[in-house]
């Protein structure tokens, strides 16, 4: 399942690169916002995305390299602002809804009670805390200049890390003869911590 989804996206990647690369790098724009804006979407598998993006445009040469590391940057940083206003103003109201995974705001609070502040930057390494530790820090009124930068910090870092991965590893032969296999894996490796959390929440 996950591994078809993930299939698809590089389908969808490979096409609008191919038409043009400004629609290529407005796609991955979207898809990372809401990832890291929007806590009722935590799943898409952002780690993949970006090495798969890295690995999509690195015969462009480094300028493109640059460009869509600060696009994409960009993006996970509005992102996480927008969670954290969403968190802010209707945060205990999205809580009270029965569709709000309990499970996973109590291992998130137990990760923030860990990290504190740092959890900001921390959180964009674990799948589902990317997207619901900005909304805590919001409804707990996290002060907003220290939440910025760590959310810059951990935005810029989080991008560049895994797109350059992919940039100059994700082209060797291996890696592209078993790359739907890759990228699962790291789906996997990210979500080591996550699950991590929930068996000890459990």
């Amino acid at each position: 399942m996950i591994e078809s989804i993930l299939l698809a996206f590089e389908s969808i990647l490979r096409s609008l690169l191919h038409q043009h690369f400004l629609l290529f790098s407005a796609f991955v724009f979207i898809l990372i916002t809401i990832e890291t804006g929007i806590v009722f979407i935590p799943f898409l598998p952002g780690d993949s995305l970006l090495f798969l993006t890295g690995t999509l445009i690195s015969p462009l040469g480094f300028a493109p390299l640059f460009f869509i590391i600060a696009i994409v940057s960009s993006a996970a940083i509005l992102g996480d602002t927008i969670n954290y206003f969403i968190g802010k103003f209707i945060g205990f109201e999205i809580l009270k809804h029965r569709w709000v995974k309990k499970h996973y705001v109590s291992s998130t609070h137990k990760f923030y009670d860990k990290y504190g502040n740092k959890v900001i930057f921390l959180g964009r390494f674990i799948p589902v805390a990317r997207s619901f530790a900005p909304f805590l820090a919001g409804t707990g009124r996290m002060n907003f200049r220290t939440f910025l930068i760590y959310n810059i910090l951990g935005g810029i870092i989080w991008v560049t890390l895994f797109i350059t991965l992919g940039y100059f590893f994700g082209n060797l032969p291996f890696i592209q003869q078993n790359l739907s296999k890759i990228i699962l894996l790291i789906v996997i490796i990210s979500a080591i911590p996550l699950l991590k959390y929930l068996k000890k929440s459990s």
